[in-house]
């Protein structure tokens, strides 16, 4: 019985049309014939309207008809079963000027914006879903001084290829750049969102403090991947990315472990001699472990002005740097520039994005989930970030060394998918010569 009702519901919504006056009339005259007191025999209802593919409230409709002719002795106008409302919808008109004389400061959120404009919140919720109001997400950025923007400026100017200044100015391909950075990554955070079943219990999470959540700080080294002519990737670019962790014996027994097993527990205050030893120890061995044959040996790596970084003149670093046939150089990021550093522009927040599905528990869990994040994000992404950081440099030079620019979109998954993707980007000389006559103006002031 239960197909059936669902098949008669099924049918009646596919056809979704109104009766003729000849189908309701015949309609009518079975309800008459079945008609027994007052009263349909168990299940008519659902077979009528098989019978005539409509729905059952349709039959319904017309039986309810029936049985207040039968009642009252009158004649049935079966000409339409529907009753035709017309109404005018009630439009709240919105002067748009008087948006522009609230202060920003009321308009963060509808609520109060509504109350500014002495309208309903739902009023003002549809025209923002009607596009005549659009929604804003703002981020402070650093703040920075016209010597900020001259050094930016100067360093943008660096990455274009000098032969190609005076023609077509063209980025170098950034293949032999190293970048490092420094994240903290948290065990858990403070508000998630979960998508549960209507009756599943609410889950339920604590900790001691809000404020100290466990958290490991990673040290990670990206350089730029290399495809060969057939887009098969010869090297990730994944230099890798290292834990500021140490291993300690447990002072006492606890449920979880005895006395003197070896615990995981992360460096809390990184200093200059465990940037070094980092860096020594680890990333230089990687490079030379994982770098390819066919690329420059000459690599610059390149550090944030964080005071636990080592200087470019590093005694140790320098020694460690010079084994081998590589040629190490250290050199500083600029002063309030994240924008300037691939790690920053957004590869941090893609291993955070997967970090955080795995839902670690410990500190070992937490290192393997970030560890984890860094080996299988794509090296497609990695690639993607580098052209954004061309595209960045672009930016910069319009807005004269500023940070107040819009990055446009040049579609990268397109031009990927065409074999079009570019290693290098071109400048458009305009805004070169711009850039070259800005900081000779902010040198001669």
């Amino acid at each position: 019985m239960e197909s059936f009702l669902i098949t008669t519901n099924t049918l009646s919504r596919q056809l979704n049309k109104q009766l003729s006056k000849e189908q309701r009339q015949a309609l009518f005259e079975t309800l008459l014939k079945l008609n027994n007191n007052g009263k349909l025999p168990k299940g008519s209802i659902h077979q009528i309207a098989a019978m005539f593919l409509v729905s059952t409230k349709t039959v319904s409709r017309l039986w309810n008809k029936v049985k207040r002719s039968v009642e009252q002795g009158i004649v049935v106008d079966v000409g339409s079963l529907y009753h035709r409302r017309t109404f005018t919808k009630r439009m709240v008109s919105l002067n748009m000027d008087r948006i522009l004389e609230i202060p920003l400061r009321r308009r963060t959120n509808i609520r109060s914006m509504a109350k500014a404009l002495d309208m309903s919140k739902s009023t003002l919720h549809r025209r923002i879903r009607e596009g005549l109001i659009k929604p804003h997400t703002n981020a402070i950025k650093p703040y920075l001084t016209d010597a900020n923007k001259r050094v930016r400026l100067q360093f943008c100017l660096s990455m274009l290829q000098p032969g190609t200044l005076t023609t077509s100015p063209l980025f170098i391909d950034m293949f032999n750049i190293v970048h490092i950075d420094e994240k903290w990554f948290y065990l858990s955070k403070t508000s998630e969102r979960y998508y549960l079943h209507p009756h599943e219990v609410e889950p339920f999470r604590s900790c001691k403090s809000k404020r100290f959540i466990t958290k490991v700080m990673f040290l990670a080294a990206v350089a730029r991947p290399c495809f060969d002519e057939f887009s098969n990737c010869m090297f990730s670019g994944k230099i890798g990315i290292f834990p500021f962790v140490f291993k300690e014996p447990a002072r006492r027994n606890n449920k979880n472990r005895q006395a003197g097993t070896l615990e995981t527990k992360p460096i809390l205050s990184v200093t200059k001699d465990v940037t070094r030893s980092c860096l020594i120890n680890k990333v230089l061995p990687v490079i030379r472990a994982k770098w390819p044959s066919f690329r420059d040996k000459n690599i610059f790596i390149q550090q944030d002005n964080a005071k636990p970084h080592i200087d470019i003149d590093d005694e140790q670093f320098l020694q460690a740097a010079s084994l081998g046939d590589f040629n190490f150089q250290l050199f500083f990021q600029l002063s309030n520039s994240p924008d300037l550093n691939v790690l920053d522009l957004g590869y941090f927040r893609a291993i955070q994005s997967l970090q955080h599905q795995e839902s670690p528990s410990t500190i070992d869990e937490l290192v393997m989930a970030v560890e984890k994040s860094f080996d299988e994000l794509p090296v497609e992404s990695l690639n993607n970030v580098f052209l954004t950081l061309q595209s960045c440099m672009i930016e910069i030079m319009k807005v004269k060394g500023g940070n107040n620019y819009k990055l446009p979109h040049i579609g990268k998954k397109r031009l990927e998918r065409n074999g079009e993707f570019p290693i290098q980007l071109h400048c458009d000389q305009d805004v070169v010569q711009e850039a070259l006559m800005q900081i000779q103006l902010q040198h001669q002031i």
